[in-house]
């Protein structure tokens, strides 16, 4: 348990921002006196093991994972690629799940989202589509929509290279891939630079 507290700190996944959204205080351990909100560690430690429950109960092949920020493009990929996710790594089309005209369109059983605001267009389609959404928020991001939010700094690269990490560990656990005691054979630094 340490080790997963001590990841997320070093990577700064705890770090909110400064404007904080009613949905998200119960989330918010202490505010800085910069104003920068402080997630608490153990809430998202505990959130990141429910996400990866839910992720793990559907087929691999259903779950997809969509990332348009700029900085959740390489920890988002990776992640898809060692779960064995579909993915929209970048711009997100309008019908990639509402329109089977499209060559792109995808019909996911559960939406993994990096960010409210950025992946807004995924949330709404799988809304429409009545597929259950897992979206990373930090204390700015509403969630309307979303079934399930992990609060973490989904602004860092550092912070959800740590976050991806850690769940696409806890995911392989759940699925039963990954022992207690085996070591996951996946570094930091991968979900960093995709690679």
């Amino acid at each position: 348990m340490g080790d997963e507290r001590q990841v997320l700190v070093k990577n700064g996944a705890h770090i909110g921002a400064q404007r904080k959204v009613k949905p998200m205080e119960k989330f918010i351990f202490r505010v800085r006196p910069d104003g920068l909100s402080i997630i608490n560690v153990q809430l998202i430690i505990d959130r990141i093991k429910v996400a990866a429950r839910m992720i793990a109960s559907v087929d691999a092949k259903d779950v997809l994972v969509v990332a348009n920020k700029e900085q959740a493009l390489a920890p988002a990929g990776r992640f898809a690629d060692v779960i064995g996710a579909g993915s929209v790594i970048g711009r997100f089309l309008p019908g990639t799940m509402t329109n089977p005209d499209q060559d792109y369109f995808v019909e996911p059983k559960l939406v993994f989202v990096a960010d409210t605001y950025g992946d807004k267009q995924a949330i709404e389609e799988a809304y429409q589509m009545r597929i259950p959404v897992i979206a990373l928020a930090s204390t700015n991001n509403t969630y309307n929509k979303v079934d399930l939010v992990v609060p973490c700094n989904n602004k860092g690269r550092r912070s959800l290279a740590a976050v991806y990490w850690m769940l696409a560990q806890e995911v392989l656990k759940a699925r039963g891939e990954l022992g207690g005691d085996t070591v996951f054979p996946e570094k930091l630094e991968a979900f960093m630079d995709g690679k």
